[in-house]
């Protein structure tokens, strides 16, 4: 699974930080962090990081595009 955030959408509520931890890192009060190849494990806690983003910033997909 391969995910990107759009930054400029993002207004720094943390919600993917909360739920994703292992994926998400926010710096200071608005950079976040996040690494786009989403590991095996954690791609449970990312599906609800991304439903849970109140300004639908993060786009996740797999190979064939797949997930949302």
């Amino acid at each position: 699974m391969r995910i990107v955030v759009d930054l400029n959408r993002c207004q720094g509520y943390a919600q993917c930080v909360f739920l994703a931890p292992r994926v998400f890192e926010l710096h200071g009060e608005e950079a976040l962090m996040y690494l786009p190849e989403v590991p095996a494990d954690q791609r449970d806690r990312v599906r609800r990081a991304v439903a849970a983003c109140p300004v639908q910033a993060i786009t996740a997909g797999g190979p064939t595009g797949a997930g949302h």
